[in-house]
């Protein structure tokens, strides 16, 4: 395993399939930019279409193939070995970047266009394999990790690639040759860094492939409406793409009608929130401890509205542009401008946040067989999302008459309308994020052989009782979420009773005190276990006063007597003496000493269920804890 996101990139299982991905979206920006500019600037020589629609139709005949061939697309990575088809599709994209130097040293803008088909055809069956094969090569706790990497490379490709096919095709003389030598020798560097993948097998070996786009499409959708979680993730996904497109699309004029900037300031504007992308994509690794951190969502949308809402603000009295600035020091110097670069910075890091965890869920819960066509139906959506953002975008604009910024700032507001919507149908999402920012917030968790909770079937987790944050600092240390066993009490407490209930947590209560809702609790633990699931208890029934465990009460023998699993101890460390806990008298009523104390959650070997007796595991745990209480 390794020990952290960059690791990744000295190991062969990640590293050739990561540079095949960049070298694909590179070649693919610096193809599509080369040739949106020829059209641009070299109109006549090449085709009478008016100048204005010709960029978009370059990006809608990039998109045609996604609507087309993704549901195709998702099959063929399910059924067949993903490095294999690497490296067909990377043979492929050698034979269309040669077509596209024969169109662009002939002039013919129809070879060029097929060119541009082929290559959206390229990264429409490159799509699902690009997602799909992460969780086969990796570890679950390098998954965030590893689609951190792929998005901050995507995005520095993409901007890279852009920047590269603007300034070659523009060199006076040589553009032509200078662009034809570099997609293809691109194409043939990726092509020979693809034999380094290592083959990944067939996900889906019986898939009998359906030919008919349509009806695979529909199958597609269907099967990721299924899953609940799933599918609104998805429709999150897409969602940002639909803010991205109308972002992205509008940046140019933006900056030369708004801003006062030439296109030096756009490409500030662009690399500004590419790197801002990449940052918040690979800071997902550090703020999410290396597992799916659902939380870190909500958090990416509330910037995305926040920044998007700023950039309208900052230019809400800016001047009316008369002359250009001409260099980056003029543009920044302008009224305004810096705010809105700040800003833009600020949407890049925050999309990291956004997207990074959003796609490392659907790859975790979508089922290994069907993976690629989970992808393959993201895709769809997304190419989807995308064209009615551009109409939208073409409405709003041209129709309804709105600025530049009241659109940026309107699309910012529905971002949050969207995303909310979104939260409310899956609680889970707002219930990680008030568990993430609450604990990053008041404690550094140290993690102690974590990795020994298993990551699926049945089993009991047991642990001390030192505060009432206690499920909350384990629910942050356990990638695998655990149905916790507490008090009813603490689990009606108003603060904190939508995370208690969002996580399906099992209140109990004493049998003197409600004998209905304690044998409710062991049938809810019983059905629970018999599911596959993980419980975590309290064994002690209630929260310690002295520092000290208390003895394990029965109740843990008799849930493993009707239910036969291992039994895994934990033990919390450092938490005695925090304003949740009950040293010095009643807990919350002395204000915290300290922000960010450090606590430790250690966990030891499994227990087998004979021996997982209460004075086993009250021994086990009181040794994991030691000292430090």
């Amino acid at each position: 395993m390794s020990s952290n996101q960059f690791s990744l990139l000295k190991t062969r299982r990640f590293l050739p399939f990561f540079m095949t991905q960049f070298l694909g979206a590179f070649n693919d920006n610096v193809f599509k930019q080369s040739l949106i500019i020829l059209l641009t600037f070299k109109a006549v020589s090449i085709s009478s279409l008016p100048v204005d629609i010709r960029a978009p139709l370059c990006q809608a005949i990039f998109i045609l193939p996604f609507f087309l061939l993704s549901a195709t697309a998702g099959q063929l990575a399910d059924s067949w070995d993903k490095a294999t088809l690497i490296r067909f599709i990377k043979g492929f994209e050698v034979g269309i970047m040669t077509l596209a130097c024969a169109g662009f040293y002939l002039s013919n803008l129809v070879l060029l266009i097929s060119a541009l088909l082929l290559m959206g055809i390229h990264s429409t069956i490159f799509g699902p394999i690009k997602y799909a094969i992460l969780p086969q090569t990796l570890e679950k706790e390098e998954l965030v990790g590893g689609n951190a990497l792929v998005e901050t490379g995507t995005s520095l490709a993409i901007l890279a690639g852009s920047i590269l096919g603007g300034f070659l095709i523009a060199l006076p003389g040589a553009g032509i040759h200078a662009i034809s030598l570099t997609i293809v020798a691109v194409a043939l560097l990726g092509l020979g860094v693809s034999f380094f993948i290592p083959r990944t097998g067939q996900a889906a070996p019986d898939l009998k492939v359906n030919w008919n786009p349509v009806s695979e499409t529909w199958n597609n959708i269907r099967f990721i409406a299924g899953n609940r979680t799933v599918f609104l993730s998805v429709l999150g996904i897409s969602w940002f793409w639909f803010y991205g497109v109308t972002l992205q699309s509008n940046i140019p004029a933006l900056t030369k009608d708004v801003l006062g900037g030439d296109e030096f300031a756009v490409i500030l504007l662009l690399a500004t929130m590419s790197v801002g992308i990449g940052v918040g994509s690979l800071l997902c690794e550090k703020l999410s401890g290396k597992k799916v951190e659902l939380g870190l969502v909500p958090f990416g949308a509330i910037g995305l509205t926040g920044f998007g809402v700023d950039i309208y603000f900052a230019t809400l009295h800016h001047p009316a542009v008369t002359v250009l600035a001409t260099t980056v020091r003029e543009f920044l110097a302008m009224p305004g401008n810096m705010r809105v670069l700040l800003d833009f910075a600020g949407l890049g890091v925050f999309s990291g946040f956004y997207i990074v965890p959003l796609y490392a869920l659907v790859q975790a819960r979508s089922e290994p067989s069907h993976r690629a066509r989970v992808i393959a139906g993201n895709n769809i959506l997304n190419a989807l999302f995308m064209v009615v953002a551009s109409l939208l975008t073409v409405v709003l604009l041209n129709v309804l008459h709105l600025s530049l910024p009241e659109l940026l700032a309107l699309t910012a507001i529905l971002s949050a309308i969207v995303t909310f919507y979104i939260f409310t149908l899956v609680p889970e999402f707002l219930m990680r994020f008030l568990i993430w920012m609450f604990m990053s917030l008041f404690y550094r968790v140290e993690h102690k052989n974590v990795e020994l909770i298993p990551e699926e079937g049945a089993c009991v987790l047991v642990c001390n009782h030192v505060s009432f944050f206690d499920a909350l600092i384990l629910a942050t240390a356990i990638r695998r979420p655990p149905r916790f066993v507490m008090d009813h009490n603490i689990f009606r407490n108003p603060v904190l009773n939508f995370i208690f209930r969002t996580a399906r947590a099992i209140p109990i209560a004493p049998h003197k005190v409600d004998p209905v809702l304690l044998e409710k609790a062991y049938d809810d633990i019983a059905a629970a276990l018999e599911a596959g699931e993980m419980v975590c208890i309290f064994p002690e029934g209630r929260i310690t006063d002295n520092g000290e465990l208390y003895p394990f009460k029965n109740g843990i023998q008799r849930i493993i007597d009707r239910t036969p699993v291992p039994v895994i101890p934990m033990a919390l460390q450092g938490l005695w003496g925090s304003f949740s806990s009950r040293k010095g008298g009643a807990a919350f009523t002395r204000f915290p000493r300290r922000f960010r104390s450090r606590v430790a959650v250690s966990v030891g070997m499994p227990v087998e269920p004979l021996q997982a007796t209460p004075e086993t595991l009250e021994k086990n745990v009181r040794e994991l804890r030691g000292d430090w209480k």
